[in-house]
C-alpha cells in the first residue's frame, strides 16, 4: 500500500519536462528552460556525494522500516473505528465497511526526510467518529501497544495532535473527522468540497496533506526537486534558519521556495536549482509574496490569506502562501530580526554557490555553520528548568513556541538594532552552577543544579551611539509573566517549572556553555572574512555586537578592518538578571530595521478594486515573455490564504512599550524592580569585562539618573547616522567623547 502510494507521487506533476507541462507551472512563465550542461550534471553528482557524511539519506531497511510502522498504524485506526461504531450499537458488518485511513506529509510524504526524522501523519475518520473519541479511546489504545512510547496528546493546540514514538519512530497523528459515511482505501484528499461543513481543526489538520500533494504536482521534476530541497533545508539547519516557531521559515517554507525555483528553472538540475535558489530569493522584493500557483475561487466560509480584505496579512514580512484552498501564509511568523537574519544568509550563500559553480570552492562550504557566540557581545539568556524529564519537554516546548514574542519586545526598543535568537536549544553546561536557576535568580555554587535545565541564546546588536541608555527590564518581563499565565491556563504549569532570562556577556559565556564548543565557534569565527551587508542600514555599526561574520557588516558605522573594529571603545553596563512578558501582535514590527507600516501598507494601496492578477504598479507582462533575473519577485499577488493564527492570549497584551519608543520616551528606565542587585561593567570592545562592581540597590536607584541622562542624548537617532560618517573615517576617527552604553536587566 504505502509503495504505491509513493509511487503515485513520483508521477504526478511531471517526471518530465515538456513545454507543454511547464507552461502550466507557476505564476509567470520560467526565466530559463536552457537544458542542463555536462558541467551542471557534474556538479549535481558532487552534491549528491557531499550530503552523505550529514545522513540525509535513509537506507532501503530503514525505508521498510517506516512503511511497516504506517502500515501497523493504519490497521490499528481501521480497528478503532470498528470497535467504536459497533459500542455505539452499529451492526458488525457495517462497521467493518467503515474504514479509516492514514495520511502522510511533510518530509516524509515529499521524500526528502533525513536519517532519524520524524514522520508526520494525519489519522482521517468517519462522521460517525468524534474528536473527543480521537483523544480518548484512540489514545488510551496506543499507549496499550507495546511498540508505543513517550505517547502524549496536546489537544489544546492549534493543530492538535497526538505525539509518540512508534518503535523508535517519532510520529506526530493529528485527527481529522470527515462529514462522509466510509473512508476507502483509495480515498484522495485534494478535493475541495471535502471541507464543506468541516470545523477549523480539521480543515487545519487537512491542510498538512493537501498542501504537500499540491507541490509534488507543481513541480516539473520530482528527483530534482528533492535532491535540491535536501541541499537547501541542510543548510538551512546548519545556519541556524531552520525554525517556524521562533520565527524562520520551517520545513513547508523552504519546500514551496524550492518548488518555486523550480518553476523557474524547470529543466535544471539539482546543483543548478540550488545556486539559482539563492540568487531568486536574495534579489526577491518583499513583501511580495512567493505563490505557486493562481489560488483556486472556493468559497466555502474560510478565511484566505489577502492583504486586501484582511490588515493583519499586510504586516506580514515575507510572505510564502499555501497552494491548497485554504490559502495560508506559512511564515506570519517571521519578525524583523529574523527577516535580517534570513536575507544575511541568502546573499552568503549566494556568494557561496557562485565560487562554488566557478569552482573555486566545494559543496561542504555552503553547510559551514557560521559563527553565532562570537557574533555579538551581548546576549539574552533564557534558563528553562523542570524536576523530570516528562515535565521538562512539555515546558521546553510552550517556551519554544513564545520566545518569538520576547523577540518582538525586544525589537520595540528603538536602541536594538537585532535580536538573533539561535534556535537551537542546549543543555546545561554540567561543570558549572551560574545557568541554575534558584529562588534569587542568581547563581549559587552550593545549590544543587536543577534534574533538567535548557537554555536558548539570544544575540543583541544595539545601535551605535553614545552614552546610550538601554532598559530591558519591562521587555523581559512582560515574557515570562506571559509564559507563566498561559501555562496555568492551559493547566501545565507544575512544581519545579521555572523560567528565567539573564543579561550577559561573551565572556561570561563560560558559565553556560561548553568550553570545546566556544573554541570551535572562535576558529570559525577567525576564519570568516567580512563582507558588508547592505540590508544593515547606513547607521547602524556593530556597537553591542562582535566584528561582523559574512555578511554582517556594519552598514557604514563601524569602522571595520580585517573583521574586526579599527579603534576601541568602552561601554559601561548596568547589567542584572532579567524576566519578561508582552507578546505583540504580528502587526507590531520593530522601530530600527524594518519596514514601516506605511511602507507596508502602501505597497498594497488601491488594491481593494482591482484583479487579483497582479499587485499595483505592476505590469503584467505577455505569457510567452520571460521575466528577466534582476526583476524577480515581481509575482502576482493573490488572495491565498490563511488566517493569522497567533494564539489568543499574544493579543491581549500591553503595547505599551511599543508608544513610548515610539514617542522617543524612556518611561521604563526610569523606575525598574527593586528585587535584584544590579552590576556595573565597564566592556572593551574586545568583549573583555576588566572591572565590576555589585551596586545592589543604589545601582538600581542611579538607574533613574540614566534615564534623564538618555533624555538629555535624545538625539542618540542623530548619533546614529553620524556613526555611518565616523566609520567611514576607519581607525583615523576618534570621538570627542567615549560611547557608553547602559544596559538595564533587573
Amino acid at each position: 500500500m504505502w509503495n504505491s502510494e509513493r509511487s503515485h507521487s513520483n508521477g504526478g506533476g511531471g517526471g518530465g519536462s515538456s513545454g507543454n507541462n511547464t507552461k502550466t507551472l507557476g505564476m509567470t512563465s520560467a526565466i530559463s528552460t536552457a537544458e542542463p550542461k555536462p558541467e551542471d550534471i557534474q556538479k549535481t553528482l558532487e552534491l549528491g556525494k557531499s550530503l552523505e557524511p550529514y545522513n540525509v539519506f535513509e537506507s532501503e531497511s530503514e525505508l521498510n522500516h517506516r512503511m511497516e510502522i504506517l502500515a501497523k498504524l493504519n490497521t490499528l485506526v481501521k480497528q478503532w473505528v470498528r470497535d467504536v461504531s459497533i459500542a455505539r450499537h452499529m451492526p458488525e458488518a457495517t462497521a467493518e465497511k467503515l474504514g479509516g485511513k492514514i495520511y502522510t506529509f511533510g518530509s516524509y510524504r515529499l521524500g526528502v526526510h533525513h536519517k532519524g526524522a520524524d514522520i508526520d501523519a494525519l489519522c482521517v475518520a468517519p462522521r460517525n467518529i468524534d474528536r473527543s473519541d480521537y483523544f480518548g479511546s484512540f489514545f488510551e489504545l496506543l499507549k496499550q501497544q507495546p511498540e508505543v512510547t513517550e505517547c502524549r496528546a496536546v489537544e489544546e493546540a492549534f493543530v492538535p495532535v497526538i505525539k509518540m514514538n512508534f518503535d523508535g519512530i517519532e510520529i506526530d497523528l493529528l485527527f481529522a473527522r470527515l462529514a462522509l459515511k466510509e473512508i476507502p482505501d483509495n480515498f484522495d484528499l485534494r478535493d475541495d468540497m471535502l471541507l464543506k461543513n468541516l470545523d477549523q481543526k480539521s480543515v487545519r489538520s487537512l491542510n498538512g496533506c493537501r498542501v504537500t500533494d499540491e507541490i509534488l504536482r507543481l513541480v516539473p521534476n520530482i528527483d530534482n526537486f528533492r535532491l535540491a530541497l535536501r541541499t537547501i533545508k541542510l543548510w538551512a539547519k546548519r545556519h541556524g534558519i531552520y525554525s517556524n516557531s521562533l520565527g524562520y521559515f520551517g520545513g513547508v517554507s523552504w519546500a514551496m521556495l524550492v518548488a518555486r525555483t523550480c518553476q523557474l528553472y524547470p529543466n535544471a538540475v539539482a546543483a543548478t536549482l540550488v545556486h539559482k535558489f539563492f540568487l531568486v530569493f536574495s534579489r526577491w522584493k518583499w513583501p511580495q509574496p512567493v505563490l505557486l500557483k493562481q489560488p483556486d475561487n472556493v468559497n466555502l466560509g474560510f478565511q484566505v490569506w489577502d492583504p486586501r480584505v484582511n490588515v493583519q496579512d499586510r504586516f506580514h514580512l515575507m510572505p510564502i502562501i499555501t497552494p491548497a484552498y485554504p490559502q495560508q501564509n506559512s511564515t506570519f511568523n517571521v519578525s524583523s530580526s529574523t527577516r535580517k537574519v534570513m536575507l544575511m544568509e541568502f546573499n552568503r550563500g549566494m556568494q557561496i554557490t557562485d565560487d562554488i559553480m566557478m569552482g573555486k570552492q566545494m559543496w561542504d562550504k555552503l553547510f559551514e555553520a557560521p559563527s553565532f557566540f562570537y557574533r555579538y557581545r551581548h546576549f539574552i539568556v533564557l534558563l528553562v528548568t523542570s524536576s523530570n524529564a516528562d515535565d521538562h519537554l512539555e515546558w521546553c516546548g510552550l517556551v519554544e513556541s513564545k520566545i518569538r514574542y520576547l523577540i518582538q519586545n525586544l525589537e520595540r526598543n528603538q536602541h536594538i538594532n537585532l535580536a538573533h535568537v539561535n534556535p537551537k536549544c542546549y543543555e546545561q553546561h554540567e561543570q558549572n552552577p551560574a545557568a541554575t536557576l534558584n529562588a534569587g535568580g542568581g547563581a549559587d555554587a552550593n545549590q544543587t543544579p536543577a534534574a533538567f535545565c535548557s537554555l536558548w541564546f539570544i544575540g543583541l546588536e544595539f545601535e551605535r551611539t553614545e552614552n546610550l541608555n538601554v532598559d530591558l527590564t519591562e521587555s523581559i518581563q512582560s515574557f515570562t509573566d506571559s509564559v507563566h499565565k498561559h501555562a496555568v491556563h492551559i493547566k501545565l504549569l507544575k512544581d519545579g517549572m521555572k523560567i528565567e532570562a539573564r543579561h550577559v556577556r561573551r565572556k561570561q559565556l563560560t558559565s553556560y556553555l561548553d568550553a570545546n564548543l566556544l573554541k570551535r565557534e572562535r576558529k570559525i569565527s577567525d576564519s570568516y572574512p567580512t563582507t558588508p551587508n547592505s540590508s544593515s542600514g547606513g547607521g547602524s555599526g556593530n556597537n553591542g555586537s562582535a566584528p561582523p561574520s559574512p555578511g554582517h557588516g556594519t552598514g557604514g558605522g563601524g569602522g571595520t578592518v580585517g573583521g574586526h573594529t579599527a579603534r576601541k571603545r568602552k561601554s559601561s553596563e548596568n547589567l542584572s538578571n532579567a524576566n519578561t512578558s508582552g507578546c505583540s501582535s504580528p502587526a507590531t514590527t520593530a522601530a530600527n530595521g524594518s519596514a514601516t507600516k506605511k511602507r507596508r501598507n502602501d505597497s498594497f494601496d488601491g488594491a481593494s478594486n482591482t484583479s487579483f492578477d497582479r499587485l499595483p504598479n505592476e505590469q503584467s507582462p505577455p505569457a510567452s515573455q520571460t521575466p528577466p533575473e534582476d526583476e524577480i519577485g515581481s509575482e502576482a499577488a493573490v488572495s491565498s490564504g490563511q488566517e493569522n493564527a497567533p494564539e489568543a492570549e499574544a493579543q491581549t497584551l500591553s503595547s505599551s512599550p511599543s508608544e513610548q519608543h515610539r514617542n522617543g520616551t524612556e518611561a521604563e528606565s526610569a523606575s525598574p524592580p527593586s528585587s535584584d542587585a544590579a552590576a556595573t561593567v565597564v566592556i572593551d570592545d574586545d568583549g573583555s569585562c576588566p572591572a565590576t562592581k555589585a551596586t545592589g540597590v543604589e545601582s538600581r536607584n542611579s538607574s533613574s539618573s540614566s534615564s534623564s541622562s538618555s533624555s538629555n542624548n535624545n538625539n542618540s537617532s542623530s548619533s546614529k547616522s553620524n556613526g555611518s560618517n565616523s566609520g567611514s573615517n576607519g581607525a583615523n576617527s576618534t570621538p570627542a567623547a567615549p560611547a557608553t552604553t547602559e544596559v538595564v536587566c533587573s
